[in-house]
């Protein structure tokens, strides 16, 4: 859930409100068509060599091999144009590099399912030869992936698992069976598990290539949820034209069923399945296996419901054996964040982990049979990228907020503890190094500063500039509101970050009205020293808004990320209570100072923002005139199981933290409340919206909402997002500014 507004961002569209497009020098349709959005390179993938790197062009009709050095083109691996096959190629949505780089898996006509599945048509491009051939006649296909010797690929459809022998004439056989929609699923995760555990892909080959190791998830016994589908438009639904349809799959709510999950082996050359003997508890997760540098070491990765107790295990693929290498448990029970096995990266040897167990994020090395080798980092601050452990060197390269919370810089650290910094720009850096770590693509922005992308030495100097976005700066320059960062401490002695957003004739005698924008789930940040700031980078809409005499302001209270895990987890069994609170508090803090008009003060949120701006609106203190709760949770029990159980554990188990929700606030609520759906979002179900709806009609509150036919938790499409925006704006502009 709370990476859903990095998605919102991208997809934006655009729109045009009469009332909302006068006294500015922004065009409201130019920042939602894209207009002010920065230019980045795409497709980024370091070449073998440690010297070049490959990038599909921003045609996408060739993949262009460049220097780490220079930024200059030397030569073209895929030219689509050029390209012999069975079919003509207008160009390509993605690419994968075989190991050996001799075969690309070129991807088209991709097919979203859910946040990050998909399906496609991919073909085998030959490097040397020019010409291309379908992967599989069977149908598009999900995930691909070469083997490590670069002459198998395995992929999935239909739930089952295939596997294509390119050294026998792309020979194609079927290795599981069993697999059904709303049953079984080899290879890929069910709903919960991608959306959750952030992966769409459970498969993998062991470093010989002899072996295929895979998660099967059982779901025939998981809940079923039904979305009505109707008509509609943009795209229409004909077969609904008549009769509404459904769409209907496996969803397990906060409490149900889960899928049973196990791993499953096969050996490629004597067609052998055998299934790993991991301990796992009955209810489960494996969230992730990795085949380790060793051929007979398979990394398992395993949680228990609660998600507070991790366990890597060493599999034997042929003898099943499996054995404990780590255990990760967190101390208070509370949860065990993400990326621990987000962000597990194995090497030759040993492998390495990011940790919070000393209360901010580190990271530790291992040897494959699970002995600690080295705490790399130490400190309070939170790593929040690891990059990459030079086995020849023993350096380590990731990036941190050592700087600041809301700062991200790139750091190398040697095999004697010896640290480096290697950007040299403060703000949020990020980087893409070179296979060798002799060379990192940066891409560096600050509050005011668009993205700037250059090529980087070891030592961190920058080599050449290549894409610098001068021309959007310039026009950030002249057109977009004043941004700032702050921070308050409120009355409960809690020190917030934040940022701000002026008008550019912004007047300290008068007296404005704010907006308050937040999304506050766990671990999120929205506060930061970055171009990314609200709902498009640079903060754009919030500045064309601030034109219309608002200010704009995003605070990150307590539960958020970036300041260690007791500042995050301090939320745990009880979400919304600290979050709403502090947004309470903000609210007050804005009202005391004297360009502040407390009494127009309004809130608003996608998704965990939504929920809590439900709660904020309804915490006791009536602070805020207006609000908007966009894709809304209104009750954790609607939620589902991995997400809502690793900070709320079950229904039955906390029944008191449960009942911390919008709905059982409904009595409370005060001020101006819009609320937004999707009918098919198949995150935070429309059921949300009608079910904290009815408690507020119940409870004889006024309120106002926006229903939007078949659209997801992204709620775009045709004229969707124009339609959106000018309802939210005008809602906006009528409560807060009507005299």
């Amino acid at each position: 859930m709370k990476k859903l507004l990095l998605l919102v961002c991208s997809l934006f569209i655009g729109w045009n409100s009469a009332s909302a497009q006068q006294a500015s020098g922004l065009n409201l349709k130019d920042i939602t068509n894209g207009v002010y959005s920065p230019q980045y390179i795409h497709g980024v993938m370091p070449g073998l060599d440690g010297e070049t790197y490959t990038q599909l062009s921003p045609d996408r009709k060739r993949i262009i091999r460049r220097s780490f050095k220079t930024g200059e083109e030397v030569g073209v691996v895929f030219d689509a144009d050029a390209a012999r096959g069975p079919v003509k190629l207008s160009g390509i949505d993605g690419y994968t590099m075989s190991p050996n780089e001799k075969r690309i898996l070129l991807r088209t006509q991709t097919k979203g399912i859910y946040r990050h599945s998909y399906t496609a048509v991919h073909y085998i491009y030959d490097v040397k030869t020019g010409t291309f051939e379908p992967l599989s006649d069977g149908g598009p296909q999900q995930v691909p992936l070469f083997s490590p010797d670069g002459n198998l690929i395995a992929f999935v459809r239909d739930n089952n698992l295939f596997l294509v022998k390119l050294l026998f004439g792309n020979a194609e056989s079927q290795i599981t069976k069993d697999g059904k929609f709303n049953y079984v699923l080899n290879g890929i995760p069910d709903w919960v598990n991608e959306e959750e555990f952030a992966t769409s892909r459970s498969f993998d080959f062991s470093a010989d290539s002899k072996m295929l190791a895979w998660v099967r998830y059982d779901e025939s016994q998981v809940p079923i949820y039904s979305m009505t589908m109707y008509q509609g438009m943009a795209p229409a639904m004909s077969a609904n034209e008549d009769y509404p349809g459904a769409y209907a799959y496996k969803y397990p709510v906060a409490g149900a069923k889960n899928a049973d999950v196990k791993v499953l082996t096969f050996d490629i050359a004597s067609r052998a399945t055998r299934e790993m003997d991991v301990p796992l508890d009955a209810d489960g997760y494996i969230p992730r296996i990795k085949f380790t540098s060793d051929p007979l070491k398979l990394a398992i990765v395993t949680l228990n419901r609660h998600q507070s107790i991790m366990r890597i295990y060493m599999g034997n693929p042929r003898s099943t054996v499996c054995q404990l290498a780590v255990e990760e448990a967190n101390a208070e029970g509370k949860y065990v964040k993400e990326d621990a096995y987000a962000a597990l990266t194995f090497y030759e040897g040993g492998f390495a982990m990011v940790s919070d167990r000393t209360d901010f994020r580190h990271i530790y090395l291992y040897n494959l049979n699970g002995q600690l080798k080295r705490q790399v980092t130490k400190g309070n601050f939170d790593v929040c990228n690891f990059y990459g452990y030079d086995v020849k060197t023993g350096n380590c390269y990731y990036a941190s907020h050592e700087e600041s919370p809301l700062r991200k810089a790139i750091y190398v650290t040697d095999k004697k503890g010896n640290t480096k910094k290697l950007s040299t720009k403060v703000g949020t850096n990020e980087a893409t190094f070179s296979k060798t770590f002799d060379y990192f693509m940066n891409v560096y922005s600050a509050i005011n500063q668009p993205p700037v992308t250059t090529l980087c030495d070891a030592k961190g100097k920058t080599l050449t500039t290549l894409i610098d976005n001068q021309d959007l700066k310039q026009k950030a320059d002249q057109l977009f509101a004043q941004k700032e960062l702050f921070s308050f401490t409120t009355a409960d002695g809690v020190q917030l970050n934040g940022w701000m957003v002026k008008p550019r004739n912004f007047d300290a005698t008068k007296k404005y009205p704010v907006i308050m924008y937040q999304y506050s789930g766990p671990g999120s940040q929205e506060v930061k020293d970055a171009w990314g700031l609200g709902m498009y980078g640079g903060a754009a809409y919030e500045s064309y808004m601030a034109e219309q005499g608002f200010i704009f302001v995003c605070v990150d209270g307590r539960g958020t990320g970036g300041r260690g895990s007791q500042f995050e987890k301090c939320t745990y069994l009880r979400l919304g209570e600290l979050e709403s609170h502090d947004q309470v508090e903000t609210a007050i803090y804005l009202g005391s100072l004297p360009y502040v008009d407390k009494d127009n003060i309004a809130i608003w949120g996608w998704s965990f923002g939504g929920f809590n701006t439900l709660m904020a609106m309804s915490e006791g203190r009536p602070v805020f005139k207006a609000g908007i709760a966009v894709a809304a949770p209104s009750n954790w029990k609607y939620y589902d199981t991995v997400y809502t159980e690793r900070y709320m554990r079950t229904p039955q188990e906390n029944g008191d933290g449960y009942a911390i929700n919008p709905i059982q606030r409904a009595k409370n609520l005060h001020g101006n409340l819009l609320l937004i759906h999707g009918t098919a979002d198949d995150n935070v179900h429309y059921r949300n919206c009608t079910e904290v709806a009815e408690a507020y009609v119940q409870a004889d509150k006024q309120y106002d909402m926006q229903i939007y036919t078949n659209r997801n938790h992204s709620i775009y499409g045709g004229n969707t997002r124009y339609h959106l925006f000018t309802r939210m704006s005008n809602f906006f502009i009528e409560h807060l500014q009507a005299k």
